[in-house]
Parts: structure tokens; sequence; C-alpha cells
């Protein structure tokens, strides 16, 4: 239990980022989840578009360091080749 005023600060500014990273981490998930979705469906027009927000999505989560930009741009590549893949 934080003491000092300074600690009881830096609790909150945690949970505040707390809060912050898991909303940026679940929207990548969604977007992820959509796009896999239309791969799935084998609509490559739909994947097309959602890949362009899926990308925004990764790109935010990144920049803000939620997600490592190795990571982020790892998992673009394989999103890319999966949309690429459709015929």
């Amino acid at each position: 239990m934080p003491n000092s005023a300074s600690a009881k600060k830096r609790v909150r500014q945690t949970d505040d980022r707390t809060l912050r990273n898991k909303d940026r981490r679940g929207a990548v998930r969604g977007s992820v989840k959509r796009l896999e979705a239309a791969i799935a469906a084998g609509d490559k027009a739909a994947a097309q578009a959602e890949l362009t927000t899926t990308y925004q999505a990764i790109d935010k989560a990144a920049k803000k360091r939620v997600m490592h930009p190795n990571t982020a741009g790892n998992t673009k590549a394989r999103l890319a080749r999966r949309v690429n893949a459709i015929k």
C-alpha cells in the first residue's frame, strides 16, 4: 500500500495507463479477428479493406509501445501474406 503522496499518484497513473493499454490491445485483437473472418470467408475485397484498419490499429499500438515494433511488423507481414493468398 503506497504511503507517500507521490507513490499514490504513481499507482493512479499506472492504473490509467493499464486501462489505456488494454483498450489499444483489444482494438488490435478485434481488428485481427475481423480480418481473419474475412480471410476465412474468402472475400478478398473485404479482407483488403479490413487490412488497412488492422494496420492502423497495429501501428498505433506499436507507436505507443503497447506492442514491440518488431512484433507489429511481423504481424502485419503475416496478415498481408494471408490476404494476398486469397484467390
